[in-house]
């Protein structure tokens, strides 16, 4: 199930990159369960160590949740420090 979950991240990593959403490509190594429907995807990349997103019952597809997550996760690079969320 985890080798599935990582290819949909990665395709939807390489559809924000394609679509200038993102600044650099990511590669989604693995994908780690961080409690009940939550998980930390980490990158082997000094500018973003990894991206957390919770895949419940919340009306939102599985691509959205992620794009929502990865584009925050990036937003939150350009804040100022002492800002940052993670």
């Amino acid at each position: 199930m985890n080798t599935d979950i990582r290819l949909r991240v990665q395709e939807t990593l390489d559809e924000l990159l394609s679509e200038h959403l993102i600044p650099f490509a990511l590669t989604a190594q693995k994908v780690n369960p961080d409690g009940p429907g939550t998980f930390v995807v980490p990158f082997y990349d000094s500018r973003i160590h990894s991206f957390r997103f919770s895949w419940t019952n919340c009306g939102l597809s599985f691509k959205e949740i992620i794009r929502t997550a990865v584009l925050a996760r990036v937003k939150d690079m350009d804040s100022p420090p002492g800002n940052r969320l993670a």
